[in-house]
């Protein structure tokens, strides 16, 4: 068999037979679904993944981008990024979505990355696409290079002794924010998986990233209808406006009532091991003023527990500040 054997998929139950011949769908993979690449022709090019065949999934009807019955929302697999940040309805129902997606990599990149791919991306922790080093999440049992190497821009929330390298979407920040549900089609039929419990934190197998098994294919992604009046903002903050990735990212969905929070979401990027949902710092605030003083104390929270490493210290500071900001310019819109 050639290294890289491409199949042309033209069913989704075809391609889902095809990468059920892979005897993983997380890192290592012998067989990988392709669409944009963005992600994982890189990572080919590092020789970090090597897969035997690649299915190009790009036949698939799965690029719609439209309402569903209950009012919310239903993304197809394999809308490219710009489409979606652009959509009309996400820009007024789920803004969080569309600034997150505009705030990621470049103008070219985001007409060829797809939500599914993105909801795939790969750490961008310089040990995982160094192969001369030690990844646990690469190579189970090699060690973590990170810790006590360079690891300025890795996580400080769920990690764990064996890696602690940070999910580098900003799309997908947004998606924990807004309760959306990932929609898979497997061997087994299809299942539907909250996004928070579509990805695992490294613990003792690191090299586990998601729920996905061998055969497994992102078809789409839905989010719920939005509370009559709520408000969304996404706050990045990077090295350089462009084309960085972040050191701490916030999304924020917000409703008040009567000058009380009556709903409230927060999630977190640039500092978690997943997209980081804190259900803490909504416990805090949920029926309660939109107060600079209720901000800061919903910002501790979700940064309790925290584990810096020797280089980024900073990031529990900065990861506070990004909060107490975005949650005040949610409050001041709404």
């Amino acid at each position: 068999m050639e290294l890289f054997e491409l199949v042309t998929a033209r069913t989704i139950p075809d391609a889902v037979k095809a990468q059920a011949k892979s005897s993983t769908a997380q890192n290592g993979a012998e067989i990988r679904f392709i669409a944009g690449g963005t992600n994982l022709i890189d990572y080919m090019k590092l020789n970090v993944e090597r897969p035997k065949e690649l299915v190009d999934i790009n036949g698939l009807p799965l690029d719609r981008i439209e309402k569903t019955a209950d009012g919310g929302l239903k993304i197809g697999a394999l809308a490219r990024n710009a489409d979606v940040a652009q959509d009309a309805v996400v820009k007024e129902q789920y803004a969080v979505l569309s600034q997150a997606l505009l705030s990621g990599a470049s103008p070219q990149l985001r007409n060829m990355a797809t939500t599914a791919g993105n909801l795939l991306q790969k750490t961008r922790c310089v040990y995982y696409r160094d192969t001369a080093t030690g990844c646990n999440k690469r190579e189970p049992g090699s060690g973590c290079s990170a810790i006590g190497g360079y690891n300025r821009m890795l996580a400080i929330l769920g990690t764990s002794e064996h890696c602690i390298a940070t999910n580098p979407s900003d799309q997908n920040v947004a998606l924990m924010a807004l309760d959306a549900m990932v929609h898979i089609e497997g061997v087994k039929g299809p299942r539907t998986v909250p996004i928070g419990e579509f990805y695992l934190v490294p613990g003792s197998t690191p090299q586990l990233e998601t729920v996905l098994e061998p055969g497994d294919l992102v078809a789409y992604v839905t989010l719920p209808k939005m509370p009559p009046g709520a408000k969304s903002v996404y706050l990045k903050l990077r090295d350089r406006a462009s084309y960085e990735f972040a050191l701490a990212s916030a999304a924020i969905v917000m409703k008040q009532s009567s000058d009380r929070i009556d709903f409230i979401r927060v999630a977190m990027g640039g500092v978690g091991t997943k997209p980081w949902r804190s259900v803490e710092a909504e416990k805090i605030l949920i029926g309660k003023p939109a107060t600079a003083s209720n901000f800061v104390a919903a910002a501790e929270g979700a940064l309790h527990g925290a584990k810096p490493q020797s280089q980024n210290r900073f990031k529990v500071e900065l990861a506070k500040r990004c909060l107490v900001h975005a949650m005040a310019q949610a409050s001041q819109s709404a």
